[in-house]
């Protein structure tokens, strides 16, 4: 049975505000808990930091929502806090970005395969494969710098292997922007997908930008500055999947909805008892804000929510190992590129994308360099080294 709008409301906004201690909660076990655990962790963070920066953006718009605004977005700050807290100190900043990474691997891949828009679906596709090398890359360097094997985070759930080389990833701004789905016609789910993907790229991007210049190695801040430079890239492609002509009282309420889908999806499949109930807790607290969203759009649009929103929401995102997929689609798409909104074998770029290309690879490609003679193996390092003796 999905989760029907109409038969949640959720808590009260009001009350939903919490001491330090509810805050700040006990971290999951970088080796014990299952990855994808990790995995939900590190979405739903994204999806909080969305949250808060598109309200901040649509407070700046528009005087007359700035009080709900700043309620929604306090208890939004503080539940992205409960949420990023979560994640366990002992984690190196290179192993939260393959984390990271496994995010973006796992659920971009089931996001496609339930994504009914064609077109939606092929640039996820197309996205999937350029952070499926990120992955390859950053276990390279964990390598080189820590000695460290990747698969100890992702648990043997998501494959090291090349995917579409990061050093041909790199294009015009103007073949990173897509042809958004109509917000008049478009499925409900098409347009939580497009913000659910929007969202965990923004956060990939932003937390690379703030770790890359923490690293003393000068390869290792070379691939966080060529992989984040892709990140902002994926940004433009999902964010421009959304119509603009949807009016801010629109978005907010997409936002909300996408939120209380991906806490449900959570939920859903969580095997942690603690984490399960942080989620069901939040869950709770977004039904709430999506109904006071609900109840300003009919006030000031003069429109009927369900218009915008699903009765009932679709089942929930699958949390579980794509690999199938993953390898099917590398197999078939791993020469494509892009025109423009259209997508295209790699023969037929423009001149544009060609030259941009050649300028930020004028010195050579990071992550070319970092995973030259480098082939994943199961162990680490050392372990590979004394099997050499």
């Amino acid at each position: 049975m999905g989760l029907k709008l109409e038969e949640n409301k959720g808590y009260p906004l009001e009350k939903q505000f919490r001491s330090w201690r509810d805050i700040a909660k006990e971290p999951i076990s970088k080796l014990d808990s299952d990855a994808f655990s990790r995995v939900r962790i590190v979405l739903l963070n994204g999806i909080e930091l969305e949250a808060i920066r598109f309200s901040h953006a649509c407070s700046r718009m528009n005087r007359d929502l700035q009080r709900n605004l700043a309620l929604i977005r306090r208890v939004e700050q503080q539940q992205a806090t409960t949420i990023n807290w979560l994640l366990p100190a002992d984690q190196s900043p290179l192993e939260t970005t393959i984390a990271y990474e496994q995010v973006a691997i796992e659920v971009t891949a089931a996001i496609a395969q339930q994504e009914p828009n064609a077109y939606l679906a092929q640039a996820y596709r197309f996205g999937l494969l350029e952070d499926f090398d990120h992955m390859y890359r950053y276990s390279a360097l964990m390598d080189r710098l820590e000695g460290k094997d990747a698969n100890n985070i992702l648990q043997s759930y998501t494959d090291i292997l090349p995917g579409r080389p990061t050093m041909v990833e790199h294009r015009h701004p103007f073949d990173d922007l897509r042809t958004p789905y109509d917000r008049k016609h478009a499925d409900p789910i098409t347009k939580l997908n497009a913000l659910m993907i929007m969202s965990a790229e923004f956060q990939t991007h932003d937390y690379y930008m703030n770790v890359g210049p923490l690293f003393a190695d000068p390869l290792a801040r070379a691939l966080y500055a060529e992989i984040a430079s892709i990140e902002e890239q994926h940004v433009t492609q999902y964010e421009s999947l959304s119509d603009p002509e949807e009016t801010w009282m629109e978005k907010w309420m997409l936002h909300e909805a996408m939120e209380v889908y991906s806490y449900y999806s959570c939920v859903e499949s969580e095997s942690d008892p603690r984490l399960k109930a942080i989620g069901e807790n939040f869950l709770d607290f977004e039904l709430g804000h999506l109904q006071v969203v609900m109840d300003l759009f009919k006030k000031i649009e003069r429109r009927d929510p369900m218009e915008i929103l699903p009765t009932q929401f679709p089942k929930p995102v699958s949390f579980a190992s794509q690999r199938e997929f993953v390898r099917h689609t590398l197999a078939q798409e791993v020469n494509m590129s892009a025109d423009g909104p259209l997508f295209i074998d790699r023969k037929q770029e423009n001149d544009r994308t060609l030259l941009y290309r050649q300028e930020v690879n004028a010195s050579g490609s990071p992550s070319e360099q970092v995973a030259s003679e480098y082939r994943w193996a199961p162990g680490t390092e050392l372990t590979q080294k004394r099997i050499a003796m």
